[in-house]
């Protein structure tokens, strides 16, 4: 121990009671003999190591490639800032390890070229350095780490107690942190996999679907296909059974542009999940950031991962289809200082990890123990390279960022000139991809809907409030709705941003389901295992009037009303809308509102609600409002309403309406209201086409009651429109493909409970 080591042993009361033979040397007798002669026995057995020839410091991770006189064999490079040495661990197919120490170093980066190693080689490293968690070192080269630019990983995290850093299961857990375990934990993790980059994207044809023409489809890729009828059983639950036809076919009915997948990166499961028998389903639990999560594939998990992964990507692609994946570069699943020891933390964890003031701690902005500290130089490295790997290599076309505040942080507050947001703001690859921010952390200042820069959209998570408010019958005026409706031009309307920097959506994957929004009032998460104290209390839903499945036909006539109501809200308004999994064919997760470990029947789409009419009906609405979407380039704006006319000739492009017919008032905006009125001019849409024309479309007018009982509402006369003709009726449990009832500018029509109506001006 260094000299300031030794002084802050005498500062720090805790570390004293670590270091005291009278608090720990009955226990450390028992364990620390068993581990020493463990690891000593371990290195007997392995394997003589192989030449190791200098290689590069680039790129990082294992590449296969050509070497020194035309040698093949494979460039390892790490980074580990601190480290005193660092061994290459080699596995073949029985287990057993091979140690190749690497003796170049490189500004930081250690690496070698070991002639004759192949793809399908599995491989880790051992980090050497000091043991000192008062000060946030916390080098143990008995556990065998993930390497960060692994491209694959075969085998599961189990975490056992040899797989923690620490004694785990120390007597005392207040200081447990700091008791090192030297067990080998190489037998109980999964290894890194090398892989052949023998794959181009020169026939790929990417759909590059503008951001106001999206609609995105967020899934999951075990849980769409896992009960999939048509997709071969073998396949389901994998990139492949995504890939499949059947599954495609979904899609493209649907008419989405866009899938985003819930976290695909490599992850691990929680040790408070395995201990209650469950596993993390969701995967916002990464370890991985450039490998495809193994368990997801259906050819193999020594490398084969990738190649699915990108024929998924492929047939996605070949449908018009676009990939954005949900990434987590916010935390990782080494979590807090009582967490598992699998790559990072045993690499530099004062390199990786945002720590506190006192170094054993560290800095939690996720809720989920640990923060990379983005501001540091090599982990801004490793989250861009990963990002421009998936791009180049993997032909993703976007991302969304679990948490982004967090990784928009500069050393303590959210900034939104943070290095992370400068980086990307120039680099030539991300700048063109689509960049969707989950605006919030968990952290103080952490809610910054609204305020990240142009490139960048964002979930708009005030549009889901008032929505379900509105509908709910619990707003208190309709001031937030009308922006909600148009863009959210309150939030978004500055630096250049459009309209599509919001991303509208009423539910997502965490929360209820559409149908369970409807259905509950209150959350039951009591299968999470956790006394139903998980998810938000927050849910802004209403039952109908009864808790939970109904036997009353009027109930769940009202409930599939609602549906409509909500989904046709979503789809006909100015954003980029998105759609969850199942939710087009009333899915429930009975009434769990977060079903992160439920990887059952819970947390997968039931494919065979479809052979239920009233759920075939509401997969055909959500098709038809997205295809008068698709058709319509009024209801897809790329501009902020400016509420003026275009052109000398125009309307005003949005003008909103009582129920009596007349333009709505400043103090009609501060007055309960359940039904609302919205014109949309086709006429004067601002922008041109590709040619230079002026675009043009049908004028619509929209109306939204959200009453209990039905209520008039007068059309407005001319100059708004002579006559309407019915487009859409939310009342209707079937919609004709053209309802086609007339009625003439200035008529009192009857809107019917609880529903939306479309109408098309008729000029």
């Amino acid at each position: 121990m260094s000299s300031a080591a030794e002084q802050e042993a005498v500062q720090d009361p805790e570390r004293e009671a670590v270091q005291d033979p009278g608090t720990v040397a009955a226990v450390r007798a028992e364990i620390v003999e068993v581990q020493r002669t463990e690891y000593a026995e371990a290195v007997r057995a392995a394997a003589p190591a192989p030449a190791v020839w200098p290689g590069a410091p680039m790129p990082l991770g294992a590449r296969f490639r050509v070497g020194p006189d035309g040698v093949a064999g494979t460039n390892f490079a790490l980074w580990a800032g601190g480290a005193e040495a660092v061994e290459l661990c080699l596995f073949d197919e029985r287990g057993v390890e091979t140690r190749c120490p690497l003796t170049e170093l490189t500004h930081e980066i250690w690496h070698g070229f070991v002639p004759g190693v192949r793809p399908g080689q599995r491989y880790g490293y051992r980090v050497h350095g000091r043991w000192d968690p008062w000060t946030g070192a916390r080098w143990n080269a008995a556990k065998l780490l993930l390497d960060p630019y692994a491209r694959a990983v075969d085998g599961t995290f189990s975490l056992p107690p040899e797989v923690y850093g620490h004694v785990r299961d120390w007597p005392d857990q207040h200081v447990a942190d700091t008791v090192r375990d030297d067990r080998d934990s190489a037998p109980h993790v999964p290894k890194g996999v090398v892989v052949h980059d023998d794959d181009d994207w020169v026939e790929d044809r990417r759909p590059k679907t503008p951001w106001a023409d999206s609609v995105i489809y967020e899934l999951h890729v075990r849980g769409f296909t896992k009960l999939h009828p048509d997709i071969p059983p073998e396949l389901r639950g994998t990139y492949a059974g995504l890939a499949h036809p059947a599954a495609i076919e979904h899609l493209t009915r649907l008419g989405v542009t866009a899938v985003e997948l819930l976290p695909v990166h490599q992850f691990a499961h929680e040790d408070h999940l395995l201990r209650r028998g469950l596993h993390n389903h969701w995967g916002y639990n990464s370890i991985g950031y450039f490998a495809p999560h193994a368990d997801y594939s259906a050819s193999g998990t020594a490398g084969q991962q990738v190649g699915e992964f990108k024929r998924m990507v492929r047939a996605l692609h070949d449908a018009g289809i676009e990939v954005i994946l949900d990434v987590v570069y916010n935390h990782t699943a080494e979590a807090g200082e009582l967490g598992p020891m699998l790559s990072l933390r045993g690499i530099d964890n004062r390199g990786y990890y945002r720590l506190e003031g006192d170094p054993r701690r560290y800095a939690d902005y996720t809720g989920c123990g640990n923060t990379l500290h983005v501001v540091q130089p090599q982990v801004l490295r490793l989250i861009t390279d990963s990002l421009r790997y998936w791009v180049t290599e993997m032909g993703v076309d976007g991302f969304r960022f679990d948490l982004a505040a967090a990784l928009a942080r500069s050393m303590h507050d959210v900034d939104m000139l943070s290095p992370f947001l400068a980086v990307i703001a120039q680099d030539p690859v991300l700048r063109r991809v689509k960049l969707i921010a989950e605006p919030w952390d968990v952290g103080n200042g952490g809610y910054q809907v609204g305020a990240f820069p142009p490139l960048w959209t964002e979930w708009n998570d005030r549009y889901r409030d008032a929505v379900r408010d509105f509908w709910r019958g619990a707003l208190p005026d309709v001031r937030d709705l009308g922006y909600r409706l148009t863009g959210s031009s309150d939030l978004y309307a500055w630096g250049g941003r459009r309209p599509y920097a919001s991303v509208n959506f009423v539910t997502a994957h965490d929360g209820f389901t559409l149908r369970d929004l409807v259905s509950y009032e209150q959350k039951h998460n009591e299968a999470n295992g956790e006394g139903n104290r998980d998810g938000t209390n927050d849910n802004r839903a209403w039952n109908c009037g009864v808790e939970g499945e109904s036997d009353d036909p009027e109930i769940n006539r009202l409930r599939r009303r609602q549906l409509r109501n909500l989904l046709t809200t979503l789809l006909l308004s100015t954003g980029v809308p998105m759609l969850v999994a199942g939710d087009e064919m009333g899915r429930t997760q009975g009434g769990n509102n977060n079903a992160y470990c439920q990887d059952n029947e819970t947390g997968w789409v039931d494919w065979s609600l479809l052979d239920q009419p009233q759920w075939r009906e509401l997969t055909a609405l959500t098709a038809r409002v997205l295809t008068l979407r698709r058709t319509h380039p009024v209801l897809r704006r790329r501009a902020f309403f400016s509420g003026r006319a275009q052109a000398p000739d125009g309307l005003r492009d949005l003008a909103w309406f009582a129920r009596d017919g007349r333009e709505m008032t400043e103090g009609d905006w501060y007055a309960p209201a359940a039904t609302l009125g919205l014109y949309l001019s086709g006429r004067d849409i601002p922008g041109r086409d590709a040619r230079g024309e002026p675009v043009t479309d049908d004028s619509f007018l929209a109306v939204l009651h959200a009453g209990a009982e039905p209520t008039s509402f007068v059309l407005p006369g001319a100059p708004w429109g002579d006559a309407y003709e019915l487009v859409l009726d939310t009342s209707r449990e079937e919609q004709a493909e053209a309802p086609g009832t007339l009625l003439h500018g200035g008529t009192e029509m009857t809107v019917p409970a609880r529903s939306v109506l479309l109408l098309r001006v008729v000029e």
